[in-house]
């Protein structure tokens, strides 16, 4: 994908209005509208349907969280086996809760990066506990297993850090993912890549605790902050992207259906995995003394779980059914209406969920909607539709944005 040559003042200025959570919502929801006009001829759009999918999740929620104590969609969910915290159960090796925060950040930062999509036949199978499994959760133990091996540290005597990620290659994570002709991996070079890149552009990714904890006022951080710091210190690690005025804009992509009269014309940012990774952060922060606001400034995550749901559901239909029949490209106006119209709809059965369940927005923020929740709704959908229980819609994946 070729970059947008533009570089005055005021395209820099559009540029960073693209960096932001708000940024998100707004332009999903304007895609929400131009869809239910009929204005995308990519996908027809049938809210009355939302109630089966609220229906759905509401059901899901209840039977894996009877007192409704629903935790936050993050990473760290990936880290328990059988009730197992496989991190937190460690004699904890840190002299102060910075030291910890900082390690923490190590871990989440690499294994966020390494979870996009692993695709339907490949399997993790952990040593200590003999799970074998497969999609986020595989990625996310196999993620923590290199982590602790100190493959990604330059201290022998100090593993549980993550400085010295200009090794990391293809074959690295091939070893560390079990990758075999007969277990295969997608997107194992675009991985490793991205890896490279972060420690080019951040050194440790422990250090962003600092960053962001400088930030906070009063001992209290807003996670749309959490987010700015992250799209300006990872923008241009992300490989191929657009980018205005010499900025970055990272999970930002191209649809005609999003009017402007500046040089954000037909722009539509997700920051999908900066906002998985801002979730995954709330955690070590607040175990660090740091009290994170705002949550519901973040947005619903642009993939393919979510957007499963909505799809399996009836809300989205293919203006053209055999769209899903093929595999497609990332940047096509039909994935990207389909992952900005995901944004959208999550803020619509939000309150639908709650009113199900009789809980109010504080007890089940988005967060919490997202983790009880559609993603796996979206999840138990498509086992029931498709053998292999694979997403409605199949999006070639370079490793590097779901």
């Amino acid at each position: 994908m070729a970059d947008i040559v533009a570089g005055t003042p005021g395209d820099v200025t559009a540029a960073r209005s693209l960096l932001t959570a708000q940024a998100v919502r707004d332009r999903a929801h304007e895609m929400l509208a131009a869809a239910a006009a009929g204005d995308i001829p990519e996908w027809r759009v049938s809210l009355p349907n939302l109630a089966v999918a609220a229906d759905l999740t509401a059901q899901v929620v209840r039977e894996a969280y009877p007192n409704l104590k629903v935790p936050f969609h993050s990473r760290w969910r990936h880290f328990t086996i059988g009730g197992r915290d496989l991190w937190g159960e460690r004699d904890p090796p840190w002299t102060t809760p910075e030291d910890q925060a900082r390690a923490a950040f190590d871990l989440a930062v690499t294994s966020v990066l390494l979870d996009a999509g692993a695709g339907p036949a490949w399997r993790y199978r952990d040593g200590e506990t003999g799970a074998v499994l497969g999609r986020s959760e595989g990625l996310g133990i196999a993620s923590l297993r290199l982590f602790e091996s100190g493959a990604l540290s330059s201290d022998p005597d100090d593993p549980l850090r993550a400085d010295a990620l200009a090794k990391v290659d293809a074959e690295m994570l091939a070893e560390a993912f079990q990758v075999s002709p007969q277990n295969p991996l997608v997107g194992l070079d675009g991985r490793a890549a991205l890896l490279r890149r972060l420690g080019e552009r951040v050194g440790r990714p422990g250090g962003l605790f600092d960053v962001m904890a400088a930030r906070a006022r009063t001992g209290k951080l807003s996670a749309p902050v959490i987010l700015d710091v992250l799209l300006e210190a990872l923008g241009p690690i992300w490989p191929g992207r657009l980018s205005l005025g010499g900025l970055p804009l990272g999970d930002c992509w191209k649809h005609p259906a999003i009017k402007r009269d500046d040089a954000t014309d037909g722009l539509v940012p997700m920051h999908k995995l900066s906002q998985w990774l801002c979730y995954s952060l709330i955690e070590p922060l607040e175990a660090a003394g740091v009290a994170v606001v705002d949550i519901d400034g973040l947005t619903g995550l642009a993939e393919y779980r979510n957007g499963g749901l909505f799809v399996d559901t009836g809300v989205l239909a293919a203006g053209d059914p055999s769209d899903l029949d093929r595999a497609h490209l990332v940047d096509e106006p039909l994935v990207v209406a389909w992952r900005s119209l995901t944004v959208a709809l999550l803020d619509r059965i939000a309150p639908m969920v709650r009113e199900r369940l009789g809980v109010s927005d504080e007890v089940l923020p988005l967060a919490r909607v997202l983790e009880g929740g559609t993603w796996a709704a979206g999840r138990r959908i498509a086992t029931t539709r498709r053998a292999d229980g694979a997403p409605p819609l199949t999006v070639i994946s370079d490793g590097t944005v779901f």
